[in-house]
């Protein structure tokens, strides 16, 4: 049982589901917020997430280390190939479209919607089940 790999598997677990299923799309309702401004915004926070993310990381393997636990390893690669996918890749070519997009179009409400979100969205869904198989797992 490696209970610190699985409270870090779940502290992590509610940072992805407080950024990126209550904050990201509720910000665009504030009062005042406008879409450049709230994508500007979300790149920062998804910024932080990001880091955060890489730092709970490293505390998982670390716990892992100390006391390894052969499946919950397999998970963490895996979570971690999903992380990279989404930083790395996916959100590098969000942030060049979203850069690309406020030139060519007036900085307005009219910046067009890309189906790239959805792949976002899919990878930090795969990360919530990977996080609670995790957590679990290091339980047991």
């Amino acid at each position: 049982m490696n209970t610190v790999a699985a409270a870090l598997a779940f502290v992590w677990l509610g940072m992805i589901l407080a950024i990126s299923f209550l904050e990201a799309p509720v910000k665009f309702r504030a009062p005042g917020i406008t879409v450049p401004l709230g994508v500007g915004i979300g790149r920062l926070v998804f910024r932080a997430l990001n880091a955060c993310e890489a730092v709970l990381a490293v505390g998982v393997a670390v716990a892992l280390a100390v006391g390894p636990h052969r499946t919950v390893t397999v998970i963490l690669f895996v979570l971690a190939a999903v992380d990279l996918a989404a930083c790395v890749g996916l959100r590098r070519v969000m942030d060049r479209r979203v850069i690309g997009d406020a030139a060519t179009h007036e900085i307005s409400d009219e910046m067009p919607r890309h189906n790239l979100h959805f792949a976002y969205i899919g990878l930090e869904v795969a990360k919530v089940g990977l996080l609670i198989a995790l957590g679990v797992t290091a339980l047991a």
